[in-house]
């Protein structure tokens, strides 16, 4: 671990235990997590991205505790935290925040926007009566909100004011960590960019390590300083944000970058098509979890995982082609 890193994964899993279909039969596991090990340095943007089910919600809800990991590490401050429970669950809350995709259902309709952002200082008790009020309208304004709409229930908010009320809640504990999971994808693409410069400003005024999740390629090139590829609840590649777009290492990288629109109708553009299925996360997992679709496949691929490892400095990859 560099003296840098504010949190430290190791070999993190996350199985599902799926329902019978006959009686006495084994239950199977679905394997929404493999082995993932990274470390996050402080006051970073890390971009997570892949496409729906590879594992990126689990990966964010398993670092707030949302979901128990069923094995591996997460070290925060020299302490494994994968099994806090009770207070000290409770106490480690105040250091690692998230936000939710959608910022209408991550909202309690019943409480007004002033109560929702006052309701983690209430459980950790950090501020009450005129103080807590102050610290309500002084958060609102930082995100962008007026203080005469304190009183205001979530159903009198658009899309991206009630992200802001999300956001406005998660800074209410003054976090070290912001787990960001999808937080603009149900939000207009003008109202987008908003919230996305606010988390920037946010980040830079609070030293913020931020964690951004996201299936949207040109969101996670904005805001990231390093973004790893998820495929199948794997990391297949690690580096730079820059180096995603200008050397893409890993053949579902190309392919995903592939994807992309060009920007003018007289560039020339070739799309990068993966054929054959897309292995099942239930069950035994053995050999590269692209072996079915990969237009390099090697025998070895089958029997064999590639493990993430460096081929150029600072850019890892977890492919037998390196």
């Amino acid at each position: 671990m560099s003296e840098k890193s504010i949190l430290q994964i190791k070999n993190l899993s996350k199985n599902f235990k799926l329902r019978r279909s006959k009686l006495f039969e084994k239950p199977q596991e679905l394997h929404a997590l493999s082995n993932i090990s990274i470390d996050i340095e402080e006051g970073e943007t890390l971009g997570i991205i892949g496409e729906s089910g590879c594992g990126k919600s689990t990966f964010g809800r398993c670092i707030v505790n949302l979901h128990r990991a069923s094995y591996g590490e997460i070290i925060y401050n020299g302490t494994n935290i994968v099994n806090k429970k009770g207070s000290k669950l409770k106490e480690l809350r105040k250091d690692i925040q998230m936000i939710f995709q959608d910022p209408y259902s991550s909202l309690d309709p019943r409480k007004t926007a002033g109560a929702a952002i006052e309701e983690p200082m209430k459980i950790h008790n950090i501020s009450k009566g005129t103080d807590s009020i102050n610290k309500v309208s002084s958060l609102m304004q930082e995100v962008g909100l007026d203080s005469q709409y304190i009183y205001r229930y979530p159903h009198e908010f658009s899309g991206g004011q009630r992200q802001r009320i999300n956001i406005a809640r998660a800074l209410a504990l003054n976090p070290k960590i912001m787990v960001c999971d999808e937080p603009v994808s149900a939000l207009d693409v003008s109202v987008q960019a908003q919230v996305l410069n606010l988390l920037n400003e946010l980040q830079r005024k609070h030293n913020l390590t931020l964690i951004f999740i996201s299936h949207d390629l040109s969101v996670i090139k904005h805001v990231s300083d390093r973004i790893a590829i998820m495929y199948l609840g794997r990391i297949v590649e690690l580096c730079r944000a820059e180096e995603v777009y200008n050397n893409p290492m890993h053949p579902y990288t190309q392919a995903l970058l592939s994807a992309i629109p060009p920007e003018s109708p007289f560039e020339k553009h070739q799309q990068i098509e993966l054929k054959g299925e897309i292995p099942s996360p239930i069950g035994e997992q053995k050999g590269c979890s692209l072996s079915t679709r990969c237009p390099y496949v090697m025998d070895k691929c089958f029997a064999q995982t590639p493990e993430l490892s460096e081929a150029n400095e600072g850019h890892k990859v977890a492919c037998f082609l390196y």
